[in-house]
């Protein structure tokens, strides 16, 4: 359904962005846990799995960042501002495009924050 020439925000569009980061973890968290389980050697260089978490990482900040640039376009170009004091269609979609935004905003530094350790621990101790 278009709204004002665009596309309409919904639940779906707010929540796609965190839905992404949520995946992202997951798949690091247990990734990383099922390749130092066995606990025999400690030391262990997990070489194979860091590139498995880089590369998931980097096709999730690309998810991310094509969500926060549609988010970004579409509140700029409905008036970009903050305030939400009306009860009408118009002010509906901003709140949501905002919403989603800022919560885009928020995955993107999460999923960069969450694979810090990936990039700074060679092993599994």
């Amino acid at each position: 359904m278009q709204v004002f020439g665009k596309t309409q925000d919904n639940l779906w569009t707010l929540i796609a962005a965190p839905i992404v980061w949520g995946f992202h973890f997951l798949f690091s968290y247990f990734l990383a846990a099922y390749r130092c389980a066995p606990n025999a050697d400690p030391f262990k260089e997990i070489v194979s799995t860091r590139v498995a978490v880089i590369v998931v990482t980097v096709v999730s900040l690309g998810l991310i960042a094509l969500i926060l640039r549609r988010a970004f376009r579409e509140w700029r170009a409905d008036g970009g501002g903050f305030r939400n004091d009306q009860y009408t269609v118009r002010a509906r979609e901003r709140f949501l495009e905002f919403s989603t935004l800022l919560l885009a905003a928020l995955s993107f530094v999460a999923v960069i924050f969450e694979t810090m350790p990936v990039l700074l621990i060679w092993d599994c101790r």
